[in-house]
Parts: structure tokens; C-alpha cells; sequence
């Protein structure tokens, strides 16, 4: 179920009432902690976007509609970070002058660890 940008962009922008009816709602106990809250109402909700396959689900407040709400606001923000181009990278190289200070750090590295040996008996 791969989608262009181009689609996921148009998916975002749709109003709230039409992009929750190419969902899938689903309601359940949600787990961890909050007791009786959580244990006895189905208050946790996960979303599935059928064309995208995109799930997200909430479990932070203990009123479903809240959670819907939550839910779909996490689907339209995944769906908005797939609708958005890369960012054009371009190579660059390091400066003459930082290459040399690389090199210099590692010969003063290896003369610090020169010290650091025994002196070895000439003769």
C-alpha cells in the first residue's frame, strides 16, 4: 500500500469527517497503567487509514472521543511526514585546512603515546 507524496499531502489536508470515514475505528481496554479507569471502558482507540495501511492509536486520555480525536491527529501528522519532499543534500568536502588539522592531531597522538613507553636499553 504504497502511496506518492503527492497522495499522502492530499490525504492530510481532507476534513476530519472525511478522513475518518477511509478509516477503520477500533475501540479496546487499553494496558499499563490508570486501574479501574482503563480496566473497565474501552476508552483506548486505534485507527487504520485502509488505502494508506497507516495504524496509530492513543490510550492517553480515559474518554474515547478524546482518544478519537488524539488518534486522528496522530494519523494526519504521520501522514503530513510522508507527504513531505526530501531535502536536497549536496556533498562537500572538508577544507585543506581542517584535512591538516586532522593530521596533525594524530601525529601529536602518536608522539604523546610514544612517551608513554619504556625507555629501551641501548647496548
Amino acid at each position: 500500500m504504497s502511496c506518492t507524496k503527492a497522495e499522502y499531502r492530499r490525504y492530510a489536508s481532507l476534513a476530519d469527517d472525511v478522513l475518518t470515514s477511509q478509516c477503520a475505528l477500533s475501540a479496546f481496554h487499553a494496558s499499563g497503567p490508570g486501574g479501574q479507569g482503563v480496566n473497565t471502558s474501552d476508552s483506548a482507540v486505534r485507527l487504520v487509514h485502509r488505502p494508506t495501511g497507516i495504524v496509530v492509536t492513543s490510550r492517553e486520555e480515559r474518554s474515547q472521543l478524546l482518544n478519537r480525536r488524539r488518534a486522528l491527529a496522530k494519523l494526519r501528522a504521520r501522514l503530513r511526514v510522508l507527504g513531505t519532499p526530501a531535502k536536497h543534500r549536496t556533498k562537500t568536502k572538508p577544507s585543506k585546512a581542517s584535512r591538516q588539522r586532522r593530521l596533525d592531531a594524530k601525529h601529536r597522538d602518536g608522539r604523546i603515546k610514544q612517551m608513554r613507553r619504556k625507555p629501551h636499553d641501548e647496548g
